[in-house]
This record gives C-alpha cells, sequence and structure tokens, in this order.
C-alpha cells in the first residue's frame, strides 16, 4: 500500500430546520462549514488533522449554478469562505462543475492530487440555504451573506456544454422537471404500460425511500413512512407538476442540509493518529457523460449510467451481489430505474435497499451535493459492517453525467476515476438524427404536460415523423392538452407545423 493511497477518514452532515428552536438562518458557507467541523471531528483528530489539509473543494450551490438567485449575496470564493471558518490555510481551493456527479469528480480530483504526492489531506464540501432563502425572503426580512476572501481559486466552470440543444430549450424544456418527465413517459412506453400501472411503479420504487428518510436524522423535514398508492395517487397535496410526476416524486430543494468528506493520504491519517477502522477506500469509479436529449436513439434509457456502473464494478472486481448497500441518485424515479431496475436488474424491494439516506424527495434534495450526503451515510454504514462493499450512483444535469463509486473499509490502493475509455465507447454509438423539416405526421414517442400553479399550460411531444427524423413539437391550445389528459397520447398520429422558433402540433 503506497503510503500516498488516499483514504477517506472523515464525514459529516447538517441540518437546519426552520421550526428548530434553535434556527438561525445560516448562510450557504456557514452550513458547509458546519459540516466540514463534523467531518474533521469524526476523523478522532481534528486538531492534528487541521494543518495537514491543503486542498479545499467546494460544490456549487443552485445560486453559483444559476439556477435561483439570492438576494443577500454570497461569499465570492466559497472554498476559501468555508476552509477560513474552519481555520485551513489550503494550498488549492477548487470550485467544482455544475452537476450531481460533482461530489465524486471532487473525490477524484483531491484523491488523485493526494495520490501523487500534492497534498497530504484535502477536505470536500457543499451546501444548500434555499430554505432560509424563501423564509426570510417570504417575512420581509434581510441578510447580509456577501463576503470576499483573497487568495486563488479553481473555478472550473459551469460544465452545461451538451446538456440541452437550443431547439430544446426553444420547445420549453428548460427544468428539469420537464426534461425528466420526457425520459420517463418514453420508457413507459419501451415497456408498454398504461399511466396507471407506471404511477403505481413509480410509487413502487420510491415507497421503501419514505422510510429510511424518516429515520435518518439529517432529512430536510420531517418525513413519513408512505404507501406506493400515497406517491402515486394525485390529490391537493399530491398536485401534477408535470406528467407523468405527482409532486410526491419529485426532488424536494426547499432545504437547509450540508455534507463534507475528509480525505487523507495513510500515511497522513496514520502520523495523524486518525483509527483505522474510520478509513474507508475508493475500490472503483467511473465519470460519463450522455448525448442531449433530443440525441438519444432511445430518450427513455441511460446508457452513460450503465456504462459508468459497469467501469467501476469491474474496477472494484465486484458485481452488484456484492453490495451490502445502494445510492443511487433519485431527483425522479428514472435514474433510479435506469441505473437500478434496467440496469443492475435489482428490484424496488430489494432488502438492502436502493438508497441510504431516503432520496431526494424525501430526505431532502440538496442541489449538486446531495451524494456529498449518499458518501458519508455510506461511509458509516460501511464502518459498521467492516469489509462490507457499498455502492453510490450520481446523476448530474438532464440524465447527461453520470458518476459511479465503489467503497469498503477494506484496503485498496487508488484505482482513480476512469472516464477517457468510458466516454469513448458511449461517443462512437450512433445517434438519433433531427428531421431537417419537421412538417407533416409523425408519431409521440414520448411527452409531457406542464402544469402551472396546478394548471395544465403546455404539451411538448416527441417522436419520429413519417417522412424519416425525430421531430419536437409544443402546444398551449386548451383542446390540445386536454386531448392529452384524456387519453393515452403515446403513439398517437401528430400534425406538426414549423413555426419561426419552435414547433407546434395538433391530433391528426
Amino acid at each position: 500500500m503506497p503510503d500516498t493511497t488516499p483514504v477517506i477518514v472523515g464525514v459529516g452532515q447538517f441540518v437546519e430546520r426552520i421550526d428548530a428552536p434553535d434556527y438561525a438562518g445560516l448562510s450557504f458557507a456557514e452550513l458547509s462549514a458546519r459540516a466540514g467541523a463534523a467531518a474533521l471531528a469524526d476523523s478522532g483528530a481534528a486538531a492534528e488533522v487541521v494543518p495537514l489539509v491543503k486542498a479545499v473543494g467546494a460544490v456549487r450551490t443552485f445560486e453559483e449554478s444559476g439556477a435561483m438567485q439570492v438576494p443577500f449575496g454570497r461569499a465570492d470564493k466559497m472554498p476559501l469562505a468555508v476552509a477560513r471558518r474552519l481555520g485551513i490555510t489550503p494550498d488549492v481551493a477548487i470550485l467544482e462543475k455544475v452537476g450531481g456527479q460533482s461530489p465524486l469528480a471532487l473525490l477524484a480530483d483531491m484523491g488523485g492530487r493526494i495520490a501523487g504526492g500534492e497534498v497530504p489531506a484535502a477536505l470536500l464540501f457543499g451546501s444548500e440555504a434555499i430554505s432560509t432563502v424563501r423564509h426570510l425572503v417570504t417575512k420581509g426580512e434581510s441578510r447580509d451573506w456577501a463576503e470576499h476572501d483573497d487568495g486563488e481559486m479553481i473555478d472550473k466552470g459551469m460544465g452545461f456544454e451538451g446538456t440541452l440543444s437550443p431547439v430544446s430549450i426553444a420547445h420549453g424544456i428548460r427544468a428539469p422537471v420537464v426534461a425528466y418527465a420526457l425520459c420517463e413517459n418514453a420508457r413507459r412506453a419501451r415497456l408498454g404500460l398504461s399511466r396507471a400501472d407506471y404511477a403505481l411503479e413509480m410509487g413502487r420504487l420510491f415507497a421503501p425511500f419514505t422510510h429510511v428518510a424518516a429515520d435518518n436524522p439529517y432529512s430536510a423535514a420531517a418525513s413519513r413512512p408512505m404507501t406506493a398508492e400515497d406517491i402515486a395517487t394525485p390529490g391537493e397535496r399530491n398536485r401534477m407538476i408535470a406528467d407523468p410526476y405527482p409532486l410526491k416524486v419529485v426532488s424536494r430543494d426547499q432545504v437547509n442540509q450540508a455534507a463534507a468528506v475528509l480525505v487523507m493520504s495513510v500515511s497522513a491519517a496514520r502520523d495523524a493518529g486518525v483509527p483505522q477502522d474510520k478509513w474507508v477506500y475508493l475500490h472503483g469509479a467511473a465519470l460519463a457523460n450522455e448525448r442531449e436529449i433530443l440525441d438519444r436513439p432511445d430518450i427513455g434509457g441511460y446508457p452513460a449510467a450503465n456504462a459508468a456502473i459497469a467501469s467501476a464494478l469491474a474496477t472494484a472486481g465486484k458485481s452488484a451481489a456484492d453490495m451490502a448497500a445502494f445510492d443511487f441518485y433519485s431527483c425522479f424515479p428514472i435514474p433510479v430505474f435506469n441505473a437500478a431496475v434496467d440496469g443492475l436488474g435489482l428490484q424496488a424491494d430489494d432488502p438492502r435497499g436502493l438508497t441510504v439516506t431516503g432520496g431526494l424527495p424525501y430526505f431532502g434534495g440538496a442541489g449538486n451535493n446531495y451524494s456529498m450526503h449518499a458518501f458519508a451515510t455510506m461511509a458509516e454504514r460501511l464502518r459498521a459492517v467492516p469489509g462490507s462493499y457499498g455502492f453510490v450512483g450520481l446523476n448530474g444535469g438532464f440524465q447527461s453525467k453520470y458518476g459511479a463509486a465503489v467503497l469498503s473499509t477494506t484496503p485498496r490502493t487508488w484505482p482513480g476515476c476512469e472516464a477517457a475509455s468510458v466516454q469513448a465507447a458511449l461517443d462512437a454509438a450512433p445517434k438519433a438524427e433531427l428531421a431537417t423539416d419537421a412538417a407533416g405526421k409523425g408519431r409521440i414517442g414520448t411527452y409531457t404536460v406542464v402544469y402551472a400553479k396546478g394548471v395544465p399550460d403546455q404539451a411538448i411531444v416527441i417522436g419520429d415523423r413519417d417522412g424519416g427524423g425525430r421531430f419536437i413539437a409544443t402546444s398551449r391550445e386548451a383542446d390540445v392538452i386536454s386531448a392529452m389528459l384524456g387519453s393515452d397520447p403515446l403513439g398517437r398520429t401528430v400534425i406538426v407545423t414549423p413555426g419561426e422558433k419552435r414547433n407546434s402540433f395538433v391530433f391528426s
């Protein structure tokens, strides 16, 4: 075992609920610092470890990702703002790209620096304070969260390249719920299930998640276990967001949560006195990018996820059967279906469970940082059963980026994180072709009806044109939307009319 082999030695999580007696309305940086302090303390040697932490990495908040605006200002260099609060003086500070895969990307980056002897220890963290922002704005209160730090920071950029095309955006595919709904209904079409049957399948998938979230002390809100029927049945407290999604299967972004992971070389950890029963090793990892939605031959599939998972398991020399625990990124059902059910052949009621946190709709969708919570909880789970293995699947964008990681307390030399070979194979596969002229008849392959404040507002369809090629079109006409809701539109014939900016459609 090389002395520079990276190992996870500390994990920390923090949650602040607005109804708690000690609620203080902490900022993004303050939340991250609380989780970072918990990770340092978890090592059992915080005082000895802090001087060794020479690299820090932050996951982008939603505000830094352009997904929302915070009226209170923010830290201009989040990694340094958190490091300052913890008494850390880093040589390297990184702000990672957008996406739910970013915790693994950070772990791979920092692990590589440790393995190369550049730094002895690194702290990774992220947070969201969306619940506090909305709470304070609603009350008419303000805060000053703006702060500046001198020093260099590596900003890896937003990383939106290739996630959505101008054509997709012009037709209303902007919000994740819209994109994922299109993916979900494409999968339903492939399986040949009715709306009602598929809704119940989504409920069955996520019902076990609600039980895990209810028992998780770091859940963003008081969660309660739900049945598949509770989740699948629309109602006053479960309004439709975008067909086929009612509220209870949608990621909960109104959270105040933070998580952090401390990584050290084995020699630094040993010299600092970190007990070896804290050590968790990376056994395999991979990252892969998916094509833009309209370029995917099967909009309901996720080849990048399946390829990344296969690569990580192969590097670890393990299979799904060897895993004691799983956590699949679960912003909506489709990435879990694609990775766990269709990809690995797991069942929704697998006794090992498909999540260790409770999932984004129930534990909390802490933005790009959700899987940092998964890493933290998984490390604790694996420490409790030494020698066991756990899998974490990370999803980003619009099923655009996937990361896979296998962890264990069993010692292992640093495997790195595979990307190039996985991506080359994905890029070599054929892609769907968009029709150069969408005018004429075609059949609906997938669709969604988007709701605004509980009212159906827009229909989006994607399908195959009779003359060849794929089309996309949209409508806000009441009679078209009513027809979409009145009977299953999958496979129905439509007439597409090109417009100056977007295509429209009516039923044939």
